[in-house]
């Protein structure tokens, strides 16, 4: 659901990227005052995990699309809205400037769509309610599947709704919008089952990782060192070896773009600012798409099938390097906000 810049106007562009600098702004105060050394570490590897985790896009029966989780309500329940929002913000600005994958202009809107929505709207006013304190595994499972299912569709909703507002596309309201919205059902109830399905794992080995546990001496008192382990190894698993099997159909959002206009992405205007953030994402992009740069590198998933089978290993190999690379600029990344926002000694 990354949006690229031809959807935006440099005014709901602008506009978004306000709100997201004023929502990190507030978030990092807010951090500033809670966090301690011990969620430092944390911030960096859930970043690094939901990076990787973003590259796997899963095929969606029947409908010739794709999804990917979003992750924002895993962060929340784990880090608190406050601290998941800072650290979807890192996931989306290295992917938005490495990888180019979205647009700079709409950096704002992602952050937004993928960060705030899940963060400060389903994770305190569907998923808590639902949790409680002591979830159950059925309830904490239909918790994270509700919650899941309402923030992708906020988020549909808002990509529909700044499409729209922008006018420079010829993507109808009325259609757009019944295009994405089932599409984000179906993804947001497989991003329900995975997060329920993370949650219970925490649950089970560090309960005083979610919010008011049930926690005894035993779990309390033991190191989160491996706990930080499994996620990172599941990061650099998932980013450097399980990304060879994602799904190469459009994700639901070029999936909707291309029911209605016939291509998947649509083309930049040539004119204001968006040739400038072009070519400065040209610049900083050294993995596009996930892959290693060069002039014989394939296009697409179909194009290296067709490749020998050295190019195709080639091409597995660039997906690797990339995803661990952004997996661990993430890390240092999230690591480094959360380092400079820590409480020092003697710090309110």
């Amino acid at each position: 659901m990354h949006m690229a810049d031809a959807l935006l106007s440099p005014a709901v562009g602008g506009t978004m990227w306000a709100v997201s600098a004023g929502a990190i702004a507030y978030c990092s105060v807010k951090v500033r005052a809670e966090i301690d050394d011990r969620k430092v570490p944390l911030m960096g590897v859930l970043g690094a995990f939901i990076f990787a985790a973003q590259m796997i896009n899963f095929s969606i029966p029947g409908t010739g699309s794709s999804g990917h989780l979003g992750g924002g309500l895993l962060l929340a329940v784990l880090l608190g809205p406050q601290a998941a929002f800072l650290a979807i913000a890192s996931v989306l600005v290295v992917q938005a400037l490495f990888f180019a994958d979205g647009g700079l202009l709409s950096l704002g809107c992602n952050i937004f769509n993928l960060g705030f929505l899940p963060a400060f709207v389903a994770y305190p006013l569907i998923y808590k309610k639902i949790a409680g304190t002591r979830p159950g595994k059925i309830r904490l499972t239909v918790a994270a599947v509700t919650a899941a299912v309402v923030g992708l569709q906020l988020g549909a909703f808002g990509v529909v709704l700044e499409t729209t507002l922008s006018g420079i596309s010829s993507l109808p309201f009325e259609t757009f919008l019944y295009l994405m919205q089932p599409i984000h059902l179906a993804i947001g109830i497989v991003e329900g089952l995975v997060t329920a399905a993370v949650l219970s794992f925490v649950y089970q080995a560090r309960p005083d990782m979610l919010p008011a546990p049930a926690a005894s001496p035993r779990h309390t008192l033991r190191p989160a060192r491996a706990m930080l382990l499994v996620f990172l190894s599941a990061a650099l698993l998932t980013s450097g070896v399980l990304s060879w099997y994602a799904s190469a159909r459009p994700d639901g959002l070029e999936w909707a773009i291309a029911k209605v206009t016939g291509q998947e992405q649509l083309a930049e205007p040539r004119s204001g600012i968006f040739p400038t953030l072009a070519s400065l994402q040209r610049k900083t992009s050294f993995f596009p798409d996930y892959s290693l740069p060069g002039p014989d590198r394939p296009a697409t998933h179909e194009a290296a099938e067709r490749g020998a089978a050295a190019s195709a290993s080639a091409a597995d190999l660039g997906t690797s390097v990339a995803g661990i690379a952004g997996s661990l600029v993430t890390l240092i990344l999230a690591s480094l906000a959360a380092f400079l926002l820590r409480k020092r000694p003697g710090t309110a």
